[in-house]
């Protein structure tokens, strides 16, 4: 038997509205009750996970999902910059994009994505996809529990 899955903080890097609502959808509909956390470009992302300006309360996020195209800094920036710190690198990082470009694939494995998603356009399974993942990283996946003692 396993053990019941324990909510994880979630960073949604998302400018699209729309995009933003139906995640949030997938994720009340979710049992698993896990904290869904939305900033809007590039730059409110590294400030979220460097708790800058607005953000310096903010958890550490168990698992990002990241939009590409974003405004100030693209979603590859944000990327390449999580993964290049050693305080960052550890967090999941799921793309979650409309891009189904074979070269921003590659890239994105490149700068070491985790899982690489193409956003559905039809809602029902967009919202599917989204709990796919949730429900992946929750249940499946054992994610570092980083800032709890080590033992």
């Amino acid at each position: 038997m396993t053990a019941p899955a324990q909510p994880i903080e979630v960073l949604l890097v998302e400018d699209d509205p729309g995009d933003v609502l139906m995640t949030r959808e997938a994720f009340e509909d979710n049992k698993i009750g896990n904290t869904l956390h939305v900033v809007r470009d590039g730059e409110e992302a590294l400030d979220f996970l460097y708790r800058r300006g607005a953000h310096e309360q903010a958890p550490s996020p168990d698992l990002i999902l990241l939009d590409l195209n974003l405004p100030k800094y693209d979603g590859r920036q944000v990327l390449e910059r999580i993964k290049s710190d050693p305080d960052l690198s550890h967090i999941p990082v799921v793309v979650l994009t409309t891009s189904s470009a074979e070269e921003d694939i590659l890239r994105s494995y490149k700068l070491h994505a985790n899982a690489y998603v193409t956003k559905p356009v039809d809602l029902d399974q967009f919202i599917a996809a989204v709990r796919q993942i949730d429900e992946f990283f929750v249940t499946v996946v054992r994610l570092p529990r980083v800032g709890l003692s080590q033992g």
